[in-house]
């Protein structure tokens, strides 16, 4: 009853900024989050590394963004160039480098309603935003300024802040709000958008280098898992290719049904054209850890990952479940002499871990196919 009749809040923004995609393009709906009492803690509202390194259960999340207040308005995506008023003061938050006063007052009744996705994580309790005012001072990172008012593409302007330590929830956030790029072409991008176009455009830069990196010296194995989500990666030594493999158990959250889903998707050394849309999201998400553990060791290889959704994911929190999920089984490793030592542990470790017999993925394997009929230049001498 109290909710019902909120029409102020004095509150602090973790600092989170979410740009709706639902609307007919390029109209958005550009939402200022913060929880709905003041917190001085806020920033835990909006921090994915710290859930997944404190390991979070899934409720915790829940919980914590049940209870965040998405005050939003709408907008033209062009208007990120415009100084208009809320659009500013949105931008201003998403950059900050620490959480934000602010004072919101609404102009309509709260919604409650929650919507499942993929991409995103859940944008707590919805409302028409009347009036919003900056109550205390904004910290903006130098580097950041300097990225928000040099004339470079939005690429350019991640890899110089994502080698100075920014991570990709910070770039995929400051993407989102239109400052970064070239003038001309600087504008507002779903945050659903923003989160797989900086996964993907950071794990494209890693590639630049790691296609230049000898092979791995070992067969490699990895396997973890986090809120019901388990990952079996082989790594082969050859050169880059990545395949994703996605298992949906029934009733995980995006399998409702009686019976077993699954999707797939897979690069060769070139690279995609086309957009991943069978995993979608995960696809890049997954990929990027996989990448850093890449370039950190200066190695290529061929990469084969499996994800099992199992009905212990119960709730779709969004894409940062898959890359936090693939950083822990980055953790776990293990080495082989051979393709057929590591290809038998992998079947064996997924029965024994996760009563999984991947037998039936190593068999449809485009990458596995392709690595067994490739017979190499050293075994015509």
């Amino acid at each position: 009853q109290e909710l019902k009749s909120i029409s102020k809040i004095d509150s602090i923004s973790p600092p989170s900024v979410f740009i709706g995609s639902k609307l007919k393009y390029p109209l958005v709906n550009v939402g200022i989050l913060s929880p709905l009492e003041k917190d001085e803690n806020a920033w835990i509202y909006d921090d994915a590394k710290y859930w997944a390194e404190q390991d979070f259960e899934i409720s915790d999340v829940v919980k914590l963004r049940d209870s965040l207040l998405n005050s939003r308005f709408q907008s033209k995506v062009q208007d990120s160039k415009l100084n208009k008023k809320f659009v500013s003061l949105a931008q201003k938050i998403a950059v900050a480098s620490k959480p934000v006063d602010i004072e919101i007052e609404l102009k309509n009744r709260l919604n409650f309603k929650r919507n499942k996705d993929r991409i995103i994580t859940p944008q707590g309790i919805k409302a028409g935003l009347k009036k919003a005012t900056i109550t205390g001072n904004v910290k903006i990172h130098k580097k950041v300024d300097k990225v928000m008012n040099d004339e470079i593409k939005a690429a350019e302007g991640m890899k110089f802040l994502y080698k100075n330590n920014f991570d990709e929830y910070t770039l995929s956030k400051i993407l989102s709000v239109g400052v970064m790029g070239l003038k001309k072409n600087k504008r507002l991008v779903p945050t659903r958008w923003s989160i797989t176009a900086t996964d993907d455009t950071l794990g494209k830069q890693l590639l630049e280098q790691i296609r230049n990196y000898k092979w791995l010296e070992n067969y490699e194995f990895f396997f973890g898992e986090f809120m019901g989500n388990q990952y079996i990666i082989f790594m082969f030594p050859n050169v880059w290719s990545y395949e994703l493999f996605e298992l949906y158990y029934p009733g995980s959250s995006w399998n409702p049904s009686n019976e077993m889903k699954a999707s797939t998707d897979f690069e060769s050394f070139s690279g995609r054209k086309t957009y991943a849309s069978n995993t979608s999201g995960g696809y890049y998400a997954a990929r990027l850890p996989i990448l850093e553990y890449l370039s950190k060791v200066k190695r290529q290889a061929s990469v084969l990952a499996i994800r099992l959704e199992t009905p212990s994911y119960w709730a779709a929190l969004g894409v940062w479940v898959v890359r936090e999920s693939v950083r822990k089984a980055m953790k776990k490793q293990m080495k082989f002499d051979s393709r057929e030592e590591l290809l038998e542990a992998g079947k064996k470790i997924s029965k024994i871990k996760y009563d999984f017999d991947c037998s039936g993925i190593l068999d449809k394997s485009l990458l596995l196919k392709q690595i067994q009929e490739k017979r190499r230049l050293g075994e015509w001498f």
